[in-house]
């Protein structure tokens, strides 16, 4: 007698689950509708600028526990939020 395999989500399923959390990080506290959640075959790649080390932390937490079962990949840049260090020569 052979073990069976998890059932397989369809692509359709996927793309549903994504679609969910990006409405529910657009509404949500953390706010980022500049986050792009993708679905790439089995996996999910996520893409965007964010504020903060923290906020790239909670929303990749986020997704990962809507999508268990599913690769995350992250490629979210936290943008730069600290002062120049010198003056900027206008000419």
């Amino acid at each position: 007698m052979t073990e069976a395999s998890p059932p397989v989500q369809p692509a359709a399923s996927l793309d549903y689950h994504v679609a969910h959390v990006a409405e529910r990080l657009a509404a949500g506290p953390l706010g980022e509708l500049g986050v792009r959640l993708e679905p790439r075959g089995d996996s999910v790649l996520l893409t965007g600028t964010v504020p903060s080390a923290q906020c790239r932390d909670e929303i990749l937490s986020l997704v990962r526990e809507e999508l268990a079962g599913h690769p995350v990949h992250c490629d979210l840049l936290i943008a730069g939020t600290s002062s120049p260090d010198r003056g900027e020569d206008l000419t």
